[in-house]
């Protein structure tokens, strides 16, 4: 992610500062509202359902600037989820989105949800830009005139940081489902985080309290993938990771905070 100088979230020493919001530059704001299916059963809003809603608002975002689909898709490479404050069921969820940093074919999006009793969560997608073909495809067009001014002049990267997990792991079966499957035929990325929450659950990960969760998408998982879902308790957190056929496809670390 990119590092600011200037961040005024007043994160823990040793995590790196999301972009704050630019003083110029385009910014966009959607609501929702959490509801029973949004929720687990302590009034949580779960993390796929988070996803959901940052995924969400981004298509609210592109489809508004004429950068989403027919003519361009988007995939994301990574995402960080950090919650401040837990959000809860029917708290209305301001959430503000602008573009954080650029590269020739690659954009990171900021997000920010924050609900209407205090709930606060902080978040950070990188996204590569493809065309009609599914290929990443460079920026052109107004897209630097669009999104250039909040990004602020800061390049990203799409390189992975996540190291696998070790051989002690513990493993299950994680059958995927047609309703998991979007329109460009893998595992959606919201679906993804489901498995964080049962993994949270195998480890007794306290997914109310503050944490953040970092997941990188290496390889696309299919409807036909045979998947496991590997998972192991860490020092103050845990990771998991989403393997078919022996390859690693996403791989997730999860962290409380002090």
């Amino acid at each position: 992610m990119p590092v600011e100088e200037n961040s005024n979230l007043g994160v823990e020493p040793g995590l790196r500062p999301l972009v704050p919001r630019p003083d110029s530059g385009r910014v966009f704001v959607g609501k929702r509202r959490v509801r029973l299916s949004d929720a687990d059963s302590r009034g949580r809003l779960r993390l796929d359902a988070v996803a959901r809603y940052l995924q969400d608002v981004a298509g609210d975002d592109v489809l508004e600037t004429g950068w989403g689909s027919p003519d361009h898709f988007w995939l994301v490479r990574r995402t960080v989820i950090r919650q401040l404050r837990p959000i809860s069921i029917e708290e209305l969820v301001e959430l503000t989105t602008w573009s954080s940093g650029t590269a020739s074919s690659s954009a990171s999006r900021r997000t920010t949800a924050c609900g209407e009793r205090g709930g606060l969560i902080e978040a950070e997608s990188v996204w590569v830009h493809l065309s009609r073909e599914l290929r990443p495809e460079r920026f052109g067009g107004n897209f630097f005139d669009v999104y250039g001014p909040s990004a602020n002049g800061r390049r990203i990267s799409t390189r992975l940081e996540l190291a696998d997990l070790s051989a002690g792991a513990k493993r299950m079966s994680w059958p995927l489902r047609r309703s998991d499957i979007d329109v460009l035929g893998h595992l959606n990325n919201a679906a993804y985080w489901e498995a964080i929450e049962e993994a949270a659950l195998r480890t007794s990960f306290d997914l109310s309290a503050p944490f953040e969760a970092a997941l990188e998408f290496r390889r696309p998982l299919d409807l036909e993938d045979e998947v496991e879902l590997l998972y192991s308790a860490e020092e103050n957190g845990f990771g998991l990771a989403l393997t078919a056929a022996g390859v690693v496809r996403a791989i997730a670390s999860i962290s409380g905070l002090a």
